[in-house]
């Protein structure tokens, strides 16, 4: 199977939203920002600088993120990162980390900063592992769900 990681293709806008709000509603609830994120990932994303990254399995998005700058900073805050749960364990997850990194590092950006919770044991799993540190303390107001916020120094 060729699976391969692809920048923005409007094709993919549906599973973009779809792919997060399945496993958002799988853990916790849908939130207003979600909302914002997921039903504009163009306004979201793209309009501000960022990219949102889908990878393929041939023809079929089964994994997704974003990489959205932060307003008057050099950080993007990498969001809405979801894989298919029968494809995961496949690696799909690290795929995308590795095209967020090389973007925020193509872009100038100084870190990476991510907001999550640390019931999500593989993503959290993934981020210490590509060398996230969380920040002492949680002060993000936007996710009622987020206890947790982790920074990449690039």
């Amino acid at each position: 199977m060729d699976v391969r990681v692809i920048s923005y293709d409007p094709r993919y806008r549906a599973e973009f939203a779809s792919l997060n709000y399945e496993w958002i509603e799988t853990f916790f609830e849908i939130e207003p920002e979600d909302r914002k994120a997921l039903d504009n990932p163009e306004g979201y994303a793209l309009a501000k600088g960022g990219q949102i990254f889908f990878v393929l399995e041939g023809d079929d998005a089964v994994g997704t993120v974003a990489m959205v700058p932060v307003s008057g900073t050099a950080t993007i805050e990498l969001a809405k990162m979801a894989v298919r749960p029968d494809r995961q364990g496949r690696g799909y997850s690290r795929l995308l980390m590795d095209a967020c990194i090389d973007f925020a590092r193509g872009s100038g950006a100084e870190e990476i900063m991510l907001v999550s919770n640390d019931s999500l044991g593989p993503a959290m799993g993934l981020y210490h592992a590509t060398g996230f540190i969380q920040s002492a303390q949680y002060q993000d107001p936007r996710y009622v769900r987020g206890n947790v916020e982790m920074r990449l120094q690039l």
